[in-house]
């Protein structure tokens, strides 16, 4: 299978070249390796030229933004810009942080999930952070979502899906949207993958009200983000974040900002929603 894997990158000169060496020495290589240098003001672009002039399926395009670390749009943004230099000949297209490392059977092992299932739209491994010297499972969200960091799609299912929404929860939305159309999602727990920056560890500070937002903009309803946000909060181990959470749905709401699904996507995933909570209680 064609592998097409873009990589938006803003001062990530740290992590990216252990991430391109994990990708170069995959038993599967893959076809295109597009990193987007982002507003990068250390030695990321440097870093990333001397993997480019080894490999001739890795590029290095530049891209100007935001030096705020907002969750959602900024990243989405500069993924859109590898994407616009993309070979359109490619069966599976991913979404990689430039902070993990890879296991050099990872992309044989997506596209052997792949291709035992014509319906599989979207598959990854786990991500896995150091603590106390040891590599641990990165507990912030249920087993069966596929983290942000590593996205792999189907083509045809990222086509169908309207691509990637350049919005805080763009992560969940696409997995609702999936599997509205009827794809599968797959998450492969035999596959770690290690996280070299836990997650939001440099958000800025108000991306912590548009996790709320994002709620609203999915259409989850009052009750259903009651709940998301005290149960994520709990993981992160905040109550205060639960407040922002919800202070965040309210504004939106309040302010009437635009949803991210239609009205009948939106009753879908509300079922969807409900579907999966009641589960735990049965």
């Amino acid at each position: 299978m064609n592998f097409s894997i873009i990589i938006p990158a803003h001062n990530e000169a740290d992590s990216i070249g252990l991430t391109l060496y994990s990708l170069t020495n995959q038993t599967i290589k893959p076809k295109q390796i597009i990193v987007v240098n982002d507003n990068s003001t250390d030695t990321t672009q440097s870093v990333v030229e001397s993997y480019a002039q080894k490999h001739s399926f890795i590029s290095l395009i530049h891209n100007k933004s935001s030096n705020q670390h907002l969750p959602g749009s900024k990243i989405i943004n500069a993924f859109y810009k590898g994407y616009e230099t993309l070979d359109d000949d490619y069966d599976v297209i991913c979404k990689f942080d430039a902070d993990l490392i890879f296991a050099n059977n990872y992309l044989e092992q997506l596209a052997h999930h792949f291709k035992n299932n014509d319906k599989l739209g979207m598959v990854s491994g786990f991500c896995y952070i150091e603590k106390n010297g040891e590599w641990v499972l990165e507990n912030l969200t249920r087993k069966d979502h596929i983290r942000g960091a590593l996205k792999a799609y189907r083509k045809d299912c990222f086509l169908e899906i309207g691509k990637l929404k350049p919005s805080m929860g763009w992560d969940t939305v696409d997995e609702l949207l999936a599997q509205y159309y009827g794809w599968h999602i797959l998450t492969d727990e035999s596959l770690h993958v290690k996280h070299l920056k836990p997650t939001g560890i440099s958000y800025n500070k108000a991306s912590k009200y548009l996790q709320g937002e994002a709620m609203y903009k999915m259409r989850y309803g009052f009750l259903i983000t009651i709940i998301s946000a005290l149960k994520l909060a709990h993981k992160k181990g905040s109550f205060f974040l639960f407040k922002d959470y919800m202070s965040g749905y309210f504004k939106a709401k309040k302010e009437k900002i635009d949803f991210l699904v239609s009205e009948e996507e939106g009753k879908f995933i509300r079922t969807l929603r409900w579907k999966g909570i009641l589960k735990k209680f049965s």
